[in-house]
């Protein structure tokens, strides 16, 4: 029997008894028969050979792609395992057995290369695990198959060389000097050629820069190892063929410290030297500093520079040195202040040395040399003053102010002139104020015969602010008659300026304007008036409103104290 060619048979089954008199007796039942499975069967490859692709730029551990075997078992008798028994790709690619889908995943063990190698070739074997003993003779339970993976090429950025460069330079090179060069390549099969440029965001200063074509760093500015010991650089290679493929690489630079700064003292010294001091006698203690950094450390030589009546120095081979007096008694009202010339020298090469000078004061002090009293001159020298220049500033500046103050007391003084010098001075047109007045019915005030007679007023005169494009002579204009309306009077002069040519420019404006007849504040002009205030009340002006409280005050009633 084969289970694979038919799993269920069904069988009926008949009962007969053989005695009795009536004949016999019989009863059918019907049996279903299902065959069980025997691992009986090999699994098989569809195919011999089965061809996979793959990129060049694959990470370990992408799949590639999967083989599968069928086998006409079930259940447990169909289950089988993968494994790669032989071929030159065993290194490059490892396969696994999916337990879902009985399927073997191919997958990328190491990096791969297109221009090292473009072909592998995998013998890949699918085994039943599950082998009854009593079929054994059935077997082999396996089968085997032949895998082609072939890789494709992919156009890959540049390779560096290095993973990351380190180079070491001395400060003192000149502006131009090559410290390193990098190398890169094009990995694809093309050999695209490479251009190589600097990342500016890790050289702000511009201090390094690049040869574009065979990587070569060099400066363009000088380097100082006293400002930054370090420079951490980025250079980028980029296929000229295609610039988007870019690959950057670390460079590091290291500075070499060379001797080229002087030693200096390490602080800023206050010394002073008692008056009642004795020869010998220590004053001061100094030290100094210097920004290089020998390799065998520091090592600074203290001396002055030219013999001293007052003071010596003597190095204490620590870099530190003592300064010792060399007389007996010092005298501040004399001599307040000595200027003491150090020379420091540092034992690298180039030797480097620095002259310091340090103040010293003379001081009053007590029996046990505290400082007492210093002399007030003394402490005035450092600033670039004395007490007589001080002096001298402050009167100047008493003096401006005196003749600030004077100046101002003039300007409060100075009487303002009245409005109306006496109440028999008030003349026509002398009081200025706001309010529209009588109109044109005070004819008091103002002569309407002047516009009558043009030849009454002054004569014409050019603009002075601009160059007149022609010269024209004024036009005199007949006097109207006595009888002519005011009305057509204005008309007629209107007309004539609109067709003068001596006219004022567009920007300037000659007005006439008719007021009319009847103002209900009648005549304000004072012309007409008596010749006392008492003849006429005008007490009615402060019913008027404020515009009139001025001329209230000056014409109303009772004495004002605003009169003036």
């Amino acid at each position: 029997m084969n289970r694979e060619n038919r799993e269920q048979y069904q069988v009926v089954i008949q009962a007969k008894d053989m005695g009795g008199q009536m004949g016999g007796l019989s009863g059918t039942t019907t049996v279903n028969i299902t065959l069980t499975d025997v691992n009986d069967n090999p699994p098989r490859f569809p195919q011999n050979t089965i061809h996979l692709r793959v990129l060049e730029s694959s990470p370990i551990g992408t799949a590639v792609g999967s083989v599968k075997a069928t086998d006409a078992d079930t259940g447990k008798n169909a289950e089988v395992e993968y494994r790669i028994i032989d071929g030159d790709g065993t290194d490059m690619f490892d396969i696994m057995t999916e337990k879902d889908t009985q399927e073997g995943i191919i997958t990328v063990k190491k990096p791969l290369d297109y221009e090292s190698r473009r072909l592998y070739t995998l013998k890949v074997e699918a085994e039943n695990t599950h082998v009854d003993p009593r079929f054994y003779y059935l077997g082999p339970f396996k089968d085997t198959t032949i895998v082609k993976i072939s890789i494709e090429d992919v156009d890959e950025p540049p390779v560096f060389s290095r993973s990351s460069y380190l180079f070491e330079v001395h400060e003192d090179i000149e502006v131009g000097t090559i410290i390193g060069t990098v190398m890169a390549r094009d990995p694809d099969s093309t050999s695209s050629p490479i251009r190589f440029s600097l990342d500016r965001h890790t050289d702000l200063d511009r201090i390094f820069n690049i040869h574009s074509g065979n990587g070569s760093l060099y400066t363009s500015k000088p380097l100082d190892r006293e400002l930054s010991q370090w420079h951490n650089l980025t250079v980028i290679a980029a296929e000229i063929n295609n610039p988007k493929e870019t690959t950057r690489v670390a460079v590091f630079v290291r500075i070499l410290d060379v001797n080229d700064n002087a030693p200096q003292f390490a602080v800023f010294y206050d010394t002073f030297v008692c008056e009642n001091a004795r020869p010998g006698q220590l004053i001061q203690t100094i030290s100094a500093i210097d920004k290089d950094d020998p390799l065998g450390g520091q090592k600074f030589f203290f001396s002055l520079a030219a013999v001293n009546p007052n003071f010596t120095v003597q190095d204490n081979e620590d870099n530190t040195a003592r300064i010792l007096t060399r007389k007996n008694g010092f005298n501040r009202h004399e001599i307040s202040t000595y200027l003491l010339p150090v020379v420091i020298s540092d034992n690298d090469y180039p030797i480097q040395s620095s002259t310091g000078t340090l103040t010293i004061r003379v001081c009053a002090c007590d029996s046990q040399g505290n400082m007492q009293s210093c002399s007030a001159e003394a402490l005035l020298l450092p600033a670039g003053l004395s007490t007589g220049a001080l002096i001298a500033i402050l009167l100047c500046i008493i003096i401006l102010l005196v003749i600030v103050v004077l100046f101002a007391a003039l300007k409060r003084q100075r009487k303002k002139e009245p409005l109306i010098l006496s109440k028999e001075d008030i003349r026509d047109n002398i009081v200025s104020y706001n309010d529209e007045g009588g109109g044109e019915e005070d004819t008091q005030a103002f002569d309407i015969g002047t516009l009558r007679n043009p030849a009454a007023m002054e004569d014409q005169k050019l603009r002075r602010d601009i160059v007149p494009e022609a010269l024209f002579i004024p036009r005199r204009t007949p006097t109207a008659p006595d009888n002519t309306d005011v009305r057509d009077f204005i008309h007629d002069r209107l007309k004539e300026h609109d067709l003068d040519p001596t006219a004022p420019p567009y920007d300037s404006l000659a007005t006439y304007a008719y007021e009319g007849s009847d103002s209900i504040a009648e005549s304000l002009s004072s012309l007409d008036s008596g010749t006392t205030d008492g003849d006429q009340s005008y007490d009615y002006l402060r019913d008027w409103g404020p515009r009139f409280s001025k001329l209230a005050e000056m014409y109303g009633g009772g004495d004002s104290d605003k009169d003036t």
